[in-house]
């Protein structure tokens, strides 16, 4: 697994590399495959300006290269967004936040000129819906949504012990139909105490780059 990672690693380098400038600002994403990818990423740290980190695992790792870490507040643009996904449909949509960072992972993926997905060849599926959909909730809305979303019928599951770089929860639901992600990227997000959810269907990568 290690290897695809890896070899998919690479080819978001071999991608973006004749494309970086000392103006360049990368969006870096969260997961054990952009793990790889920072680590990639080491080399050629002296081509681009720097990095917008979606959390607080992935600015520690890009410190320890000697990557300076922004604040999205801080920069005007971010050229490429590298991320990872847990599932990716025939369309592109996604689910994200296995790592529950998919809500930073969203607003940085939103900001980006480019959002490249990096997975191994497992993450492609026919459609979304066999990985958990996860959803940041406020802590004290977690009971209330947890109620809507038995109500659309999704079976919710509190992720214990488990805080976001935000200070909220996670609810991962499963039964529940993914048939019209952008529908119900809206439907969730709609619901009082959601912060995000992990349907990436607005917010899809232009290109997706899978392990050999």
């Amino acid at each position: 697994m290690s290897a695809a990672k890896i070899s998919v690693a690479k080819k978001a380098i071999d991608y973006i590399e004749k494309k970086l400038s000392i103006e360049t600002v990368l969006g870096i994403g969260t997961g054990s495959t952009v793990n790889y990818f920072i680590n990639e990423l080491d080399a050629y740290k002296n081509l681009f300006r720097g990095a917008v980190s979606s959390s607080e695992a992935s600015s520690q790792l890009l410190r320890e290269k000697n990557i300076e870490v922004f604040s999205l507040n801080d920069v005007n643009q971010i050229d490429f967004y590298i991320d990872g996904a847990d599932e990716v449909s025939p369309n592109n949509f996604l689910i994200k936040g296995g790592g529950g960072a998919h809500t930073r992972e969203k607003i940085v993926a939103a900001a980006a000129q480019e959002f490249i997905c990096i997975v191994d060849k497992t993450k492609m599926v026919d459609k979304l819906g066999a990985f958990p959909l996860p959803v940041e909730v406020i802590p004290e809305a977690r009971s209330f949504v947890a109620r809507k979303i038995v109500a659309l019928g999704g079976k919710p599951i509190y992720r214990e012990n488990f805080i976001t770089d935000q200070g909220n929860h996670i609810i991962d639901v499963e039964e529940i139909d993914i048939s019209e992600p952008e529908a119900l990227e809206i439907l969730l997000n709609n619901i009082p105490g959601v912060v995000d959810n992990g349907i990436f269907a607005f917010n899809k990568p232009e290109l997706v780059l899978v392990s050999d």
